[in-house]
């Protein structure tokens, strides 16, 4: 079951696992991190696809917490030390430092997210990009992908005090499209984005392919779910 479009003005879609596979961009950051943490000589702990799948979409803060607790359990390192805030802080400079320059590199688009954006805009709705992603690498990834001209606004996870599964997220990307909650449409992939959207009084739809930390994105409290962001094209479809 999917909000039928004529009760929506609006749409703000998540990035990450929803409109670009990012996993090979965020290991390779994060690997190119753990190397820098590793010092000279020293063989550093890895982290593959897998793993980031589980860990991504609470921000970029978390997900290092996540790879370096992993680096704890798994590689023998001290946790005192890798908990450290001098560590925290080269770890947050490295990986930004790396993302930085690799955004986009090692990233697709998924297939029918264009012809998704363009059902949208064909309707006559404006699009809001809301993702936990820094706002300046969420801009430079979508202009990378060619996909920046569907969207009137991009938010990413600095614009606001707090971040998705928050709901204020969601209330304040409303207020910059001018629609009410209750009509705007957030498609996403993950809880977070329908803990977000429930929350502030949005309907949502999930993604089937996307990140929801290893968990089955179905068991998700969603009004419908689509395999592909193509499937929006179909009459009725949102």
């Amino acid at each position: 079951m999917h909000p039928h479009h004529s009760k929506i003005d609006a749409a703000i879609i998540d990035l990450d696992g929803t409109l670009i596979d990012t996993l090979g961009d965020f290991a390779v950051a994060l690997n190119l991190m753990l190397g820098d943490l590793a010092g000279p000589g020293a063989a550093p702990a890895r982290v593959d696809h897998a793993m980031v799948e589980r860990w991504v979409g609470k921000g970029s803060e978390h997900l290092i917490h996540c790879v370096l607790n992993h680096v704890v359990v798994h590689d023998g390192y001290e946790q005192s030390a890798m908990n450290s805030e001098a560590i925290l802080a080269r770890a947050r400079d490295s990986y930004q430092r790396h993302y930085g320059v690799i955004n986009g590199r090692y990233a697709t688009v998924f297939p029918g997210a264009r012809d998704g954006l363009r059902a949208l805009r064909r309707r006559g709705l404006p699009l809001a990009c809301l993702t936990n992603k820094p706002t300046a690498f969420a801009r430079t990834l979508l202009q990378a992908k060619g996909l920046d001209g569907f969207f009137s606004q991009v938010f990413g996870g600095d614009a606001f005090e707090r971040k998705k599964p928050d709901p204020l997220p969601l209330r304040k990307t409303c207020e910059a499209l001018g629609t009410a909650p209750a009509r705007t449409l957030m498609i996403g992939d993950s809880s977070n984005d329908a803990q977000a959207a429930r929350a502030a009084g949005c309907p949502v739809v999930l993604v089937t392919y996307g990140y929801n930390h290893g968990e089955p994105v179905r068991a998700v409290d969603a009004d419908g779910f689509v395999d592909s962001l193509a499937e929006l094209a179909r009459v009725g479809g949102v």
